[in-house]
């Protein structure tokens, strides 16, 4: 029967690179909606206004999420930095390591940041009380000017769907 040496700070690195991976997989799994089409469970069976109007113009806009998890930011510098650490030895080892850590952390970042855009729609909408109004929402629903809508609002967001 052979034997092996456990490199200590290998397992390490390894573990904690994993529990960060995980961590960052189910951070990612919130799901924030800009959609017509979608209702929180606490927006559901609530009453809301209906208010009628024409589509007066429609422009292509991009939805970004307010502010990013960290998650990306802490995935990609535990990756960066254990990649890295099998760089060299000694001070130079320390230093790779580092330096992988920080470019993997800017590098996850930046890949979050393009993960929480989606296509959108600005909506300008005069209601039939001669009011006009303005939403943003997901370029779900094909929505065009002088088109029949239906403004939804209350509890929650506005939505523009259909007649």
């Amino acid at each position: 029967m052979g034997s092996f040496v456990v490199n200590k700070r290998a397992v390490r690195q390894f573990t904690l690179a994993g529990v960060l991976g995980l961590a960052a997989v189910l951070a990612g799994c919130a799901n924030d909606s800009a959609s017509s089409s979608v209702y929180t469970y606490g927006q559901a069976q609530r009453e809301q206004i209906v208010r009628i109007g024409t589509v007066e113009s429609v422009r292509a806009v991009t939805i970004q999420k307010e502010k990013t998890s960290g998650a990306g930011m802490v995935a990609g510098g535990a990756l960066g930095g254990v990649a890295a650490s099998t760089i060299g030895g000694g001070t130079g080892n320390v230093l790779a390591t580092i330096g992988g850590g920080l470019l993997g952390a800017l590098a996850g970042n930046a890949i979050e940041n393009q993960v929480g855009k989606s296509k959108g729609l600005e909506i300008v909408v005069r209601l039939d009380n001669g009011e006009t109004r303005v939403v943003a929402q997901a370029a779900d629903v094909n929505i065009t000017p002088g088109q029949r809508v239906r403004m939804i609002s209350g509890n929650g967001p506005t939505r523009v769907v259909p007649l």
